[in-house]
């Protein structure tokens, strides 16, 4: 068992759910971002520390918790990013500008 502090985060993965979670660490088209979150899960369900997964994923162990947190709501629909972040496009879909 690994060494360090005890988190209320306990997480058990079906085996759909891992099968899952592994798949996106072996993909090349998804998203880098959705892949290290899946990387964090994997991590917290095989019982890792929150600190260790931050140090060696370099990212605060404040967002291991919250990507937990997460997984443990709505499971693996709520690693996906939610809607309405992101720069807004400039421009309309349609490609035409309006005069002016």
């Amino acid at each position: 068992m690994p060494r360090g502090r005890k988190t209320a985060l306990v997480i058990s993965l079906t085996p759909e759910e891992r099968k899952e979670l592994e798949s996106w660490q072996r993909s090349s088209t998804i998203r880098a971002g959705l892949a290290k979150r899946g990387r964090v899960i994997l991590l917290l369900a095989d019982g890792r520390p929150l600190l260790h997964i931050a140090q060696s994923l370099a990212i605060h162990r404040t967002l291991v918790y919250k990507w937990g947190r997460r997984f443990l709501k709505d499971r693996l629909q709520g690693l996906s990013d939610k809607p309405g972040r992101g720069r807004k496009p400039l421009f309309p879909p349609g490609g035409r500008c309006p005069p002016g």
